[in-house]
């Protein structure tokens, strides 16, 4: 083909809206979802969860990070401390307040009989909570968390399964945060 031939070419794309039909396996949140919270809310999703073999409470799940966490003394208690692989890493939050790790590990966790293998960073010092999933840990599990309806979604080959939160326990902790910072005074 010459260029003088291209130039004359005519060339037409055209887009379709491709429609999408809701089949069983797609992971939807409704009305009902929600029967049974204390609403109004705007509590964090904290859920329990099995990791080898203990059933860990206190685990928040929190979409907008990028590594999962674990407590150093949840490692301890479990005598998983010499498992711990050497690794340093600055973790920086929101308020660029910063944690160093004290290593990595990789933990088996079991969601409603999914299980998989994950890489969670350990942190000595009191966090709140045992555990933070993140989104690695959604990622791998291919989850859904809604914060609105206190539940995470995620499929399985026998369907779509789910972890209700426990909103006492985000109340629990929401009072600990502010009984603690009572009578500290802001520094504008």
């Amino acid at each position: 083909m010459t260029f003088s031939a291209t130039k004359k070419a005519k060339l037409s794309v055209t887009y379709s809206k491709r429609l999408r039909e809701v089949t069983e396996d797609d992971i939807t949140f409704t009305e009902e979802d929600a029967d049974g919270l204390l609403l109004p809310h705007n509590d964090a999703l904290v859920i329990s969860l099995n990791v080898l073999d203990f059933k860990i409470k206190r685990v928040l799940v929190d979409p907008g990070c990028s590594a999962n966490i674990i407590q150093w003394k949840l490692l301890e208690q479990a005598k998983l401390t010499g498992s711990i692989i050497p690794a340093t890493k600055l973790l920086v939050g929101f308020n660029l307040a910063s944690v160093i790790t004290q290593g990595e590990i990789l933990l088996l966790t079991d969601a409603e009989g999914v299980t998989k293998t994950n890489l969670f960073e350990a942190v000595d010092g009191y966090m709140g909570y045992n555990i933070i999933l993140d989104r690695p840990w959604l990622y791998e599990m291919k989850a859904v968390p809604s914060t609105n309806h206190q539940l995470l979604k995620f499929p399985t080959p026998e369907g779509i399964k789910q972890i209700r939160g426990d909103q006492h326990a985000t109340r629990e902790m929401n009072a600990i945060s502010v009984s603690n910072s009572k009578g500290k005074e802001l520094n504008t």
